[in-house]
């Protein structure tokens, strides 16, 4: 194992000298990660391809395209985001001024899951680099590939004392390196180690960000275009064998058209991946042993309507729907993160909501509707992290606006302007002038308190 405590020290120091402040340093740094992406890119959807058979169109979307959205829209924000904010000063502070400076934290931890191991990892970094940090990144080493490609580039192209990875097993290494007291520390993974990870950090008090999960459900109401309703659940559900945070968990769907949307999802399975989805080069795969045999015990938990086929020394689940799915049932008691989706019906907006509060906080929501005040009641109504109106998924992709969860989906929000100001600590500011002293505050008071409550009334 790398000497931990060594780069830990190697970056405090290299923080303090200040050389992450200044912009240009900033800039050319994200310039530099950029062109390290662009030119390794084949060897990163190799990487990819080998820890989950991910198809190069899925991980260049997923993983590195979105990477360059988010780098491209720090470089065109950073000098705007660094400017101090003017803020205003109250009047019983006459004559004074305001300003709020963005300062960078010091020494940063990113702790990455398996599913998207290269970009959940790189995007919360390009937020702590535009902040002006240092990092050190703890890649899973379930994806093993990803991890050894990420640690290859980032030790050829960065100093260390900069940027350091940290490989090795999680239970091993991640205790190992929080026991040092960094600036912040930022996870994403599963509900139980995000639990460890605030524990751990608790000691030092650092400031913890989790990105972490739940239940995500999708209401399809009666009012819905259902052949475009089926493909972007179809799309979403089945991104990367179903293995992703935001997935649409279950479907809770209105009973008159529950019998067209099954009909049109089988359809639109087909329409992607063919009669036989484990020929096909847009499917991927699970990505071990261990959680293919958590999804395969979920395909008995209701009637198979769709798919329910698999082969474990491929480590394929064929994309899968499931019906008449009892509520206390294994497979909704859990994050599936895997190609099944169970169908529920529901007969009233009241009636789903009662079903989906029995997974409360979900990472995101969905909703499939062409009525505005039913768009507008679910909205309302449930707590969720984020989520769309007729879609899937694509909410994550925008860097303006925050992503993150709520509850027990987790703590802490970022992509863009978001992933600045959280690896930031915003330093408030009075400053005010000598040419004026108003002599209210000073004792002895007299009948001042009557002048007082004048003015803050």
């Amino acid at each position: 194992m790398v000497n931990i405590t060594q780069i830990y020290q190697s970056q405090k120091a290299y923080f303090s000298s200040g050389a992450t402040r200044g912009f240009d340093f900033r800039r050319e740094q994200l310039l530099k990660l950029k062109a390290v992406v662009k030119e390794n890119e084949q060897a990163i959807l190799d990487a990819l391809y080998s820890d989950l058979r991910k198809p190069a169109m899925e991980a260049y979307a997923s993983e590195i395209g979105f990477l360059y959205e988010e780098i491209n829209h720090a470089l065109k924000h950073l000098a705007d985001w660094m400017q101090p904010e003017t803020a205003t000063a109250p009047l019983t502070q006459f004559p004074s001024t305001s300003k709020i400076i963005k300062e960078p934290l010091g020494v940063v931890l990113i702790i990455g899951p398996w599913n998207y191991p290269f970009q959940l990892i790189i995007d919360p970094l390009v937020g702590a680099m535009a902040a002006g940090n240092c990092a050190i990144l703890k890649p899973s080493e379930l994806a093993p590939a990803t991890s050894q490609i990420m640690a290859d580039l980032i030790t050829k192209n960065f100093d260390p004392a900069y940027i350091a990875v940290v490989e090795g097993d999680g239970a091993t290494v991640t205790p190992a390196l929080m026991e040092h007291p960094f600036n912040h520390v930022f996870f994403t993974g599963s509900i139980p180690v995000g639990k460890k990870v605030l524990a751990m950090a608790a000691p030092h008090l650092t400031p913890t960000t989790l990105e972490l999960g739940g239940k995500s459900p999708c209401i399809v109401d009666q009012r819905v275009n259902l052949k475009v309703a089926a493909k972007r659940i179809v799309w979403g559900k089945f991104w990367n064998a179903g293995q992703t945070c935001v997935a649409p968990d279950y479907l809770v769907v209105h009973e008159k058209v529950k019998t067209k949307l099954l009909i049109a999802l089988q359809s639109a399975i087909q329409e992607f991946f063919g009669q036989n989805p484990q020929e096909s080069p847009d499917y991927g795969r699970i990505i071990n042993h261990k959680r293919f045999q958590t999804l395969r015990n979920f395909i008995g938990d209701g009637k198979l309507l769709w798919g329910g086929k698999f082969d474990e020394n491929d480590l394929y689940i064929e994309p899968t729907i499931l019906t008449d799915v009892p509520a206390d049932a294994p497979v909704m008691q859990e994050e599936i993160f895997g190609p099944i989706l169970p169908v529920i019906s529901f007969s009233t907006k009241e009636e789903a909501l009662h079903i989906i509060a029995q997974h409360p906080n979900p990472l995101s929501l969905y909703v499939f509707t062409n009525d505005v005040q039913m768009e507008q009641f679910y909205t309302e109504n449930i707590a969720f992290g984020g989520g769309c109106v007729n879609n899937t998924l694509v909410h994550l992709t925008s860097a303006t606006l925050p992503f993150g969860g709520v509850g027990a989906s987790g703590m802490g929000r970022y992509h863009g302007q978001y992933s600045f100001d959280l690896f930031s600590h915003h330093k408030s500011i009075m400053k005010t002038g000598t040419w004026l002293d108003v002599p209210i505050k000073y004792p002895p008071f007299g009948n001042k308190l009557k002048t007082l409550k004048l003015l803050m009334k």
